[in-house]
């Protein structure tokens, strides 16, 4: 059965196609499709807290667009949500009746701790008994959403506002103290926490530097990379790299996120099975 979901981030918009269906009495998800557009409409609500007609209107022309290739791929059912960058924004109620009124999209604008839940939708990953815990981790542009699920049942999820194109615009210690001090609570746990990240910045840095198998990469290779990296130049991450001009700033502040994050809890693997909200919202849909 094909679904579709549409995730408005901070950094890109994206339409993903997946069929989902079932083996042994669980639902296995399995990509169509997936198109993404780097608006960055976080560049206009972390600078001046709302979204410039500019992107306004590219975002109208994008929703159409996507609007036609669903009518075209015809899913079952799809769903739209927008997170950190529309939720701040103080023109959002209006983008949200255009678009509706523009296109017949109704997109809900999603809380930090529900975007997090629905990450942690995509459970479906098996981790040894070694590990008494499992870390959802997924980074955007605006935010950092994280979930902590045991058997299965999700027991604390939080969102903080510290994320690849806020970082790039502002420094809020603050924030990064809240969660610094959210992961603490799990201290009895450090050392035995399962490590999932998420989102498009940790699957091209685990593509370019780990050296692990099974989709995992370890503390020192991220650590190396994220060094390497600070060695070029924006241009020459692009040109020398190969990274898309959107991915090539946005991809440091990222390493540095989930670094932060592995040294608290002392985790020294973090798998990376290129899940994000994008899936999610397909399962909860599903």
């Amino acid at each position: 059965m094909l679904f579709s979901s549409i995730d408005i981030g901070s950094n890109a918009v994206r339409l993903f196609f997946a069929n989902v269906f079932e083996v042994k009495g669980k639902s296995v998800l399995e990509k169509a499709s997936l198109i993404r557009i780097p608006l960055r409409l976080g560049e206009d609500v972390f600078r001046t807290g709302s979204i410039s007609e500019t992107r306004i209107e590219n975002l109208l022309k994008t929703m159409h667009a996507f609007k036609l290739l669903i009518d075209v791929y015809k899913p079952l059912d799809y769903v739209a949500c927008a997170t950190s960058a529309m939720r701040e924004a103080l023109n959002n109620k209006e983008i949200i009746k255009r678009i509706y009124s523009e296109t017949g999209i109704n997109v809900k604008i999603i809380d930090g701790e529900e975007e997090a839940q629905i990450v942690c939708a995509v459970d479906k990953i098996y981790t040894s008994k070694k590990y008494n815990i499992t870390m959802y981790i997924d980074v955007g542009g605006g935010s950092t959403e994280m979930s902590v699920v045991r058997n299965h049942k999700l027991i604390d999820s939080k969102s903080f506002n510290i994320g690849t194109l806020r970082t790039l615009s502002e420094a809020n210690i603050n924030e990064w103290d809240k969660m610094n001090d959210w992961l603490r609570i799990f201290k009895n746990e450090f050392g035995k926490i399962y490590i999932v990240g998420s989102g498009g910045n940790i699957n091209k840095l685990s593509k370019m530097y780990s050296t692990q198998t099974g989709n995992c990469m370890s503390y020192p290779n991220l650590k190396q990379g994220y060094k390497h990296l600070l060695g070029f130049t924006l241009q020459q991450r692009i040109e020398q790299l190969g990274l898309r001009p959107d991915r090539a700033d946005v991809i440091i502040p990222a390493a540095e996120i989930f670094l932060n994050i592995m040294k608290i809890t002392q985790s020294e693997l973090i798998f990376v099975p290129r899940i994000g909200l994008s899936d999610g919202l397909i399962y909860t849909v599903y």
